[in-house]
């Protein structure tokens, strides 16, 4: 049995556009089951392409943390040591012509999946302002918290601009025996990161998916390959639904509209690849414009 490679891992979704097949599925599984293998292959990719941690950096906030103990039992020797230690394991990144801003230190990634149709999305939010109007605010926030469908890929860094030169200040104040001045300028060198969180919408992931399993069919098995080009228009209609907005100059209706576009040469003299590659560019080049990107400063007492 043929088998379509469903090419939907987060490098071709957000990244680099390339392809590269995690998962395979029968030619003749449901809409359902091709959501099911892009949404695992993009969690799976999302995992792998967690941007890498930087060695030097969790090694220096180890060592900046126990000299943060050594200053709370007024150990100003090892204090010293641990500071000088946190210093020497910066100087590989220091000394880079490219020095980076951010240094990350932790990689978390989070799946948000809505389970359900656009008209579910219309109906829950035609419920929440109902609720809203009566001054029933709560109940309104519990029904809207799980109206996302996403892909969450969070990084905390430390900021290279501030944090050598709190390390060395807190070293400055512990040769001169002001330790617990050393202690706040480090406690508060510890506990300030940068958090950064890419968001990947699902629901355009299952319409990538489901492009690239009608692309694969659509000589062979028509029926079939606009049954997941249906499935393709009904999960843009999800993401237009729940919010997820794009800088492109693309918008959901002419995503739409270039499904319909393609469905309509399937079901005529079928001459649709070209058309199956402005479709995808279309949609990659909505996904990559997507406002997906969420910053903030931590600031969290040690």
């Amino acid at each position: 049995m043929k088998k379509i490679a469903l090419s939907v891992v987060l490098s071709y979704l957000l990244l680099t556009g390339g392809l590269c097949a995690k998962e395979t599925v029968s030619k003749d599984v449901s809409v359902k089951e091709v959501n099911h293998i892009s949404v695992q292959n993009a969690k799976s990719d999302a995992k792998e392409n967690q941007e890498t941690l930087v060695k030097e950096a969790l090694d220096s906030l180890k060592e900046a943390s126990e000299a943060l103990q050594a200053l709370k039992k007024k150990d100003a020797k090892k204090a010293t040591l641990k500071l000088e230690n946190a210093l020497g394991k910066l100087e590989v990144i220091l000394a880079s012509s490219k020095v980076p801003k951010l240094l990350p230190i932790d990689s978390i990634v989070k799946v948000h999946e809505f389970i359900g149709t656009s008209e579910d999305v219309r109906q829950r939010i035609n419920t929440i302002m109902t609720l809203i109007n009566k001054n029933k605010i709560q109940e309104a926030r519990a029904l809207m918290l799980p109206l996302k469908s996403e892909i969450d890929i969070t990084t905390v860094s430390l900021p290279l601009g501030s944090y050598p030169d709190a390390i060395k200040l807190a070293a400055k104040y512990v040769h001169s025996n002001n330790l617990d001045k050393a202690q706040e300028v480090l406690s508060i060198a510890l506990s300030t990161f940068t958090s950064v969180t890419k968001i990947v919408p699902l629901p355009l992931v299952k319409a990538t998916g489901l492009v690239i399993a009608a692309e694969e069919i659509s000589k062979e098995n028509k029926e079939q390959a606009l049954k997941y080009l249906d499935g393709a228009i009904e999960s843009l209609k999800i993401a237009h639904a729940l919010g997820y907005v794009s800088k492109s100059q693309t918008t959901y209706k002419m995503l739409q509209d270039q499904v319909e576009v393609v469905q309509k040469e399937i079901r005529g003299p079928n001459k649709a690849e070209k058309l199956f590659e402005r479709l995808k560019h279309l949609i990659e080049e909505f996904k990559e414009k997507v406002f997906s990107e969420k910053s903030s400063e931590n600031n969290q007492s040690k």
